[in-house]
């Protein structure tokens, strides 16, 4: 995600970082080899960019099954999702919907768009977490308190330093989550 990050503030800087030098097209961080003079790196930058995409791609592929298999033993998500495979203990069914869903952005959405909104989900995500750990008491483990400052507070600048395309994108999609939570939380409790 900090590669996504990174690439795409290169990408904006365009000729400001390189006097001479046209915007790039895609591959800010192969254009900035070639500008420094090591032509020989930019391969070397293309197929480590790859390798650390699918990376990032598996481990949140890895993580969102798990959240769903969460969700979906908390009922929030089809229940038929919180099955878990008897011989290998993984959420089997999670793990192929969010493949499914995963392989349908990438064969039809931009996928740089598709990973700057990932990037912005995760790390609203992650500064949540951050935000829990600091209201823990120390019999539950609670960290020392400058832990989730600085944990939260990065979270913080590295979602709101992506694409606004991706802020406003991802900012919409958790209101939405969160308005359709309230909402059902409401009609349950008019049941109940």
């Amino acid at each position: 995600m900090t590669n996504v990050s990174l690439s795409e503030h290169l990408e904006q800087a365009g000729p400001h970082c390189w006097p001479g030098r046209e915007r790039s097209r895609g591959a800010p961080l192969s254009d900035a080899a070639r500008a420094a003079g090591a032509d020989w790196l930019a391969p070397v930058v293309r197929v480590g960019v790859a390798v650390a995409g699918l990376g990032s791609l598996l481990a949140l592929m890895l993580g969102v099954s798990r959240t769903t298999l969460a969700m979906a033993r908390d009922h929030h998500l089809p229940h038929a999702l919180a099955a878990v495979h008897p011989k290998f203990q993984v959420p089997h069914r999670a793990e192929l919907v969010v493949g499914a869903v995963i392989a349908v952005l990438a064969a039809t959405a931009d996928v740089r768009g598709a990973i700057g909104f990932s990037s912005f989900g995760v790390l609203a995500y992650y500064a949540i977490a951050n935000a829990s750990a600091w209201t823990l008491a120390p019999d539950e483990g609670r960290p020392v308190r400058i832990v989730p400052v600085v944990g939260l507070a990065g979270c913080l600048v590295l979602a709101f330093a992506l694409p606004a395309s991706s802020v406003i994108s991802g900012a919409a999609v958790l209101a939405a989550g969160a308005a359709a939570y309230r909402a059902r939380r409401a009609v349950t409790a008019r049941k109940a």
